[in-house]
């Protein structure tokens, strides 16, 4: 039982969506764990600046609006989800808590909401689904194609509803870590296959990649493709063009080109770049139900969330994950209603001050 298990019980009580849970992860997460999943590239700037790029938005609330009853349900590709906060793909959770991703899938079902399961996960895509509700398989096309394909009809055989590419990640550069060696079940196939410092060449970005790979991957799973990791218009038209059935937008965390924009600040170009054509998406430094408030009226139709659901499973295992989402919806709920917002349809970028 690791440490983050033996408090999970108490400290499920106090996760909420909040700028806290950072800290209070460092405190039960082995310190290569935490150094992990915290650190953003280089100088850490892009990392440190997502957050208050949220933050800086400013609101202009509507009155004498029936907010008497507030919905924040929402239509994703055809599914049906209790609000628009996933659970974004974020690698390695058996660092966090010895069931791993069996436990982030559990928790992210009992909240409503759905789970991106990275291809660097730590459990097999069959034994995730078999807790999870509706989920998406995020996918790295490898320099071994072949190891894709079989990566990808093994997520598709074991019900995965749409495929996330993300395209951000041609190479991994230097984080800010010690460069502790990283707390990975040493005795554990998929766990050599997809760690650091373990898996082989083949198991690598291809650097090579071009705007067919969204095509070639729809034709080989049958499933829409989103595309993740865009920060410019012409990048989301261009990708819409070649097939994509929805757009990430992301700066990876901070985890790759460091000075990035933030996602707050590129998501209004790339959402009008596309209109309706396709559901815009986003990730990166939303902390509240008022970061994602802000996020559905500069033009997302969903968020999705990296650290803070890592933070929740150390915390909490399953529980603390599903109580870290259904924060997130209560906290986006009183927002919507003191924004005077009674549906998702109400919030548009008027609601800005100084507009999107």
């Amino acid at each position: 039982m690791t440490a983050a298990q033996e408090v999970s019980g108490s400290a499920s009580a106090g996760i909420r969506a909040s700028g806290e849970l950072a800290e209070l992860a460092r405190k039960v997460l082995p310190r290569a764990a935490y150094e992990f999943y915290a650190a953003g590239s280089d100088e850490e700037i892009s990392v440190g600046e997502a957050a208050a790029a949220w933050r800086g938005r400013r609101l202009l609330p509507r009155v004498l609006r029936d907010v008497s009853s507030v919905e924040t349900d929402v239509d994703l590709l055809g599914t049906r989800l209790a609000s628009p906060v996933l659970a974004g793909p974020t690698a390695f959770h058996r660092m966090a808590h010895d069931e791993g991703e069996t436990a982030t899938a559990a928790g992210v079902a009992a909240a409503g909401s759905l789970l991106v399961l990275s291809s660097r996960a730590t459990r097999h895509p069959e034994d995730v689904a078999a807790v999870a509700g509706p989920w998406w398989y995020q996918v790295y096309w490898l320099r071994d194609a072949e190891i894709t394909r079989r990566q990808v009809d093994r997520a598709v055989a074991a019900g995965a509803r749409a495929l996330v590419l993300t395209v951000d990640a041609p190479y991994v550069p230097p984080r800010a870590t010690s460069g502790l060696p990283l707390p990975l079940p040493e005795d554990d196939e998929l766990c050599r296959s997809v760690g650091i410092g373990t898996r082989l060449p083949g198991w690598e970005q291809d650097p090579s990649l071009g705007l067919d790979a969204i095509g070639r991957l729809h034709r080989m799973s049958g499933l829409p493709v989103l595309v993740k990791g865009v920060l410019r218009a012409d990048d989301a038209r261009a990708c819409v063009a070649a097939g994509a059935a929805g757009l990430i937008v992301s700066n990876h965390g901070g985890r790759q080109l460091d000075r990035a924009v933030s996602s707050a600040d590129a998501l209004p170009a790339v959402a009008a770049a596309v209109g309706t054509e396709v559901p815009v998406l986003v990730d990166g430094g939303i902390r509240t139900g008022t970061d994602v408030l802000v996020a559905l009226a500069l033009g997302a139709r969903a968020v999705l969330l990296g650290r803070p659901v890592v933070w929740s499973l150390a915390l909490g295992g399953a529980v603390g994950v599903t109580t870290l989402l259904d924060s997130y919806r209560a906290q986006l709920a009183t927002s919507m209603a003191l924004a005077g917002c009674a549906r998702l349809a109400d919030i548009d970028g008027e609601l800005l001050h100084g507009g999107p």
